[in-house]
């Protein structure tokens, strides 16, 4: 079972760049054909939120074509620059949970040993750069957990629940519920990794002995400065992705990967 996890695409609408600066479209462009060209291709896509920058209907459809190429299933969860109602209009296909004001969903993904479960879980606080995850949203990943309490599962968010030294996005993290979900993943033991983006770089912690899996940026990536009192910065450095690799045997593998042309592969 593969997953390919891209983040923060921060897509904007045609002609524009993010920030004045990033031509975003061109980076996710060169992730998807990297991602195409895996072998074996992945099992899923997933999307760890920030897809669009500005939450415009224009942006998710620019977004819907430049992720065409890939092979579906796709899932997308929203980050603190999306509109969830303008990301629902855009991706109606997507198993959005009912009945729920958040963009949330549940995918089960069988594998040859059985099934492995991949939740998607809402952290977005509109018109706020910081998650959260209130009383509806723990209760409902409470109940999400407790229907298969013996299937492997991975859970997905946009803020991760760490805190990395890098000082301006600490300050934009999981705040509300950080603790409500660090006793969730104490009492459901299935769930095996955090897959999280928001930081804009490859960052791996824990919450409750779970491991936490950030990935990189599919276009700017936070500069890495742990000088307190320092600003958020970023810079071109190199893009990537993650590849997340389950197998009933081993658990969960996470490989990174960058994007881009670059000389090789070369014999040992």
């Amino acid at each position: 079972m593969l997953i390919a996890q891209l983040s923060d695409c921060h897509i904007t609408r045609p002609g524009t760049l993010a920030s004045g600066r990033v031509d975003t479209a061109a980076l996710l462009r060169q992730a998807v054909a990297s991602v195409q060209a895996l072998d074996p291709a992945p099992d899923l896509v997933l999307l760890t939120g920030d897809l669009v920058d500005g939450g415009d209907p224009a942006e998710y459809a620019r977004l819907r074509a430049l992720l065409a190429p890939l092979r579906p299933p796709w899932r997308l969860l929203p980050g603190n620059h999306d509109a969830r109602a303008a990301l629902r209009e855009a991706f109606p296909e997507q198993p959005w949970a009912a009945g729920q004001p958040f963009a949330q969903w549940v995918t089960d993904l069988p594998d040859p040993a059985g099934t492995l479960r991949l939740i998607g879980l809402d952290t977005v606080i509109p018109g706020a750069p910081g998650g959260a995850l209130c009383r509806d949203r723990l209760a409902w990943l409470a109940d999400t957990l407790a229907q298969a309490p013996q299937r492997p599962t991975l859970l997905a968010l946009h803020h991760p629940p760490l805190r990395t030294g890098l000082e301006e996005m600490d300050g934009m993290a999981l705040a509300e519920g950080r603790e409500a979900l660090a006793g969730l993943l104490a009492r459901h033991q299935q769930v095996q990794a955090l897959l999280c983006g928001h930081l804009h770089r490859h960052i791996h912690g824990q919450l409750a002995g779970v491991p936490v899996i950030v990935a990189p940026a599919t276009g700017h990536q936070i500069a890495l400065d742990l000088r307190p009192g320092q600003p958020a910065m970023f810079n071109l450095e190199p893009p990537g992705y993650l590849l997340h690799r389950w197998t009933a045997g081993e658990g969960l593998v996470t490989l990174g990967a960058v994007t881009g042309d670059w000389p090789g592969p070369y014999p040992f």
